[in-house]
């Protein structure tokens, strides 16, 4: 595997899982609904965030109330000192790996993910605020997709390996066939699904709904229906591919 090939791997799977976890989510919201009950929301766009702790309010987000409201407030949460707010942290981002999963990967990103929102309660998040958004966007999916390595692999030896693969620390080509091969024939779906993990689509069809227009109405529900039936086409068309997010 090359290094480039690792880059569009993981950005893949970054797009799987949170279109999975997101579509599953907007699903049960929806029939919910139909049945009269009102279910929170659980993901809004979260690789919009310029932050570890902007990622964190904006992805499952009802895993995170949970925890909140459970653990970290009964362990005294910020109310008792600094060092017992840094220590219920590490508990609650302990117990959020440990509830994805027994393997030690998962306890190894939640922890990675409690000591990157230590550091920036502590210091980052002021610099943060200095720094040009973008730089800080960067900043946040870069370490959302360093987590995602460590979430994919069960074996830690894979975990390493991937990394070391990534930042082209093991002696691996830079660029190789097999990755232009997947660029190639996948870059397209690639751009369309980070394209469609921001709210770009969502705002503009919320201003075109705004407009009241019978013609625009029926032009919002012909794309609704045409994102269904591409979507049914490709289930029909794949293998057996069950929601992802389900074995956690």
């Amino acid at each position: 595997m090359s290094m480039l090939f690792s880059w569009i791997g993981i950005i893949a799977f970054a797009l799987q899982i949170y279109f999975d976890f997101s579509g599953y989510s907007d699903m049960a919201i929806g029939l919910a609904n139909i049945f009269g009950m009102d279910f929170d929301e659980n993901f809004n766009y979260p690789y919009i965030s310029k932050s570890i702790t902007e990622f964190w309010r904006r992805w499952h987000i009802t895993l995170g109330s949970w925890f909140r409201d459970y653990i970290y407030i009964p362990l005294g949460g910020n109310r008792k000192g600094f060092p017992k707010q840094i220590r219920n942290i590490l508990i609650v981002w302990f117990l959020t790996g440990a509830w994805h999963g027994a393997s030690w990967n998962f306890i190894l990103w939640g922890v990675f993910f409690g000591i990157i929102l230590i550091i920036e309660k502590v210091i980052l998040l002021k610099l943060l605020e200095k720094t040009p958004k973008i730089l800080n966007h960067i900043y946040a999916i870069f370490f959302v997709l360093i987590s995602w390595v460590i979430f994919a692999f069960e074996d830690l030896t894979k975990v390493k390996d991937y990394l070391l693969t990534m930042f082209h620390l093991n002696g691996t080509q830079i660029i190789n066939a097999e990755g232009l091969y997947y660029l190639k024939n996948y870059f397209i779906i690639i751009l369309i699904g980070i394209i469609l993990s921001t709210p770009i689509l969502t705002k503009l069809l919320n201003k075109l709904e705004k407009k009241k227009s019978n013609i625009i109405s029926i032009f919002i529900t012909v794309i609704y229906i045409g994102i269904l039936v591409l979507s049914t086409a490709s289930l029909v068309s794949d293998s057996y591919n069950p929601f992802l997010y389900f074995r956690f």
